[in-house]
């Protein structure tokens, strides 16, 4: 059933992604200290990996991930303008590349080829070249190392973050096995939840930290499993969310997961808990997960592949083949 249904193999996509953390896109950059803020463009699967950054290792400049037709008003000379998108024609991130040339920024291309690969030739841009192939969802790594790179190497993010990336791959390796499906499901965490999740709308918690892997839950159920979901992170769903379970009896068709790290704020974890115990009896009782790993960088990594792959278990389990995205490109085309 399961080759049948993947036809595509986007399982054996999934197993393989530790992978595309040793990418060598054969570019190199130097040291640029009069960049004072970035900006990255893009949308759906090109924008997430740069959540990532922010959670690991971070920047020394003020970092906005810009997601829209228009670029923001302080863009100028001093910017670096990151335009990333997996298809390389992605029309926000056509318009908005077009307005960072205007405002003289400091311009790098991230794509697949498309209009943006000729943009960065044309203009001379710096370009890094994702392999194609895949679903944009599924090339996150990618992209990851790219963003890596780019800030490693001009000097905005910690020096040996990208050699610390390439070790988390080797063992994202060994424990991604775990969720192969030659493993059955009583060893399978993927398959489990993916079993106690189906039929349900979906929403996704996480703290801060994790927050990225939580929004790639929630983007892979969308896209792989069709499945509507959602996600929110501590310590806001506190504020506004938290109080929206009140109202919802609890035979109705919700799935919660949570994504627990134990190198969260230990008030994030607090919450977590308190959380729990206040809404008892008001929402179902939540998948928790609780991420492997020594460090941010592992955490995410685990959760986010651990994420593709109960993704892609809930799409067969729905029925379908988890790699068409047939109605976006319907959409596509309705705009014109």
């Amino acid at each position: 059933m399961i080759h049948t249904r993947d036809a595509q193999d986007a399982l054996g996509i999934a197993e393989r992604q530790w992978e595309f953390l040793l990418q060598d896109f054969g570019v190199a950059l130097s040291p640029d200290k009069s960049i004072e803020n970035v900006v990255l463009a893009g949308m759906g699967g090109s924008a997430l990996p740069g959540q990532f950054i922010n959670s690991w290792p971070g920047l020394s400049v003020p970092f906005e991930i810009s997601r829209n037709y228009d670029i923001p008003a302080y863009v100028n000379e001093k910017t670096l303008f990151i335009s990333s998108s997996y298809s390389g024609n992605t029309e926000e991130s056509l318009n908005a590349i077009e307005q960072a040339k205007a405002k003289g920024a400091k311009i790098i291309v991230i794509a697949a080829g498309g209009k943006l690969a000729e943009l960065a030739k044309d203009g001379a841009y710096p370009y890094f070249a994702i392999p194609g192939g895949i679903q944009p969802r599924m090339s996150t790594f990618y992209f990851l190392v790219a963003f890596t790179q780019i800030f490693e190497e001009l000097g905005l993010a910690k020096e040996g973050s990208l050699a610390e990336l390439r070790e988390a791959a080797q063992w994202l390796n060994g424990e991604s096995r775990k969720w192969l499906p030659t493993v059955p499901a009583e060893q399978n965490q993927a398959k489990k939840i993916a079993q106690d999740i189906v039929g349900k709308n979906i929403v996704v918690y996480s703290g801060p930290k994790l927050f990225p892997a939580a929004n790639k839950w929630k983007i892979c159920f969308n896209e792989n499993a069709k499945n509507i979901a959602w996600c929110n992170q501590y310590p806001e769903l506190n504020h506004n969310e938290f109080l929206g379970w009140t109202s919802h009896p609890i035979e109705k068709p919700y799935a919660v997961v949570e994504i627990r790290s134990n190198l969260e704020h230990p008030r994030i974890q607090k919450r977590f808990e308190a959380t729990e115990k206040l809404l008892s009896g008001k929402r179902p009782s939540p998948e928790i997960i609780s991420a492997e790993g020594d460090s941010t960088l592992k955490q995410l990594l685990w959760a986010a592949t651990l994420g593709d792959f109960t993704s892609l278990y809930l799409s067969l389990l729905n029925g379908l083949n988890p790699t068409p995205v047939d109605l976006i490109e319907k959409f596509k085309k309705e705009l014109g």
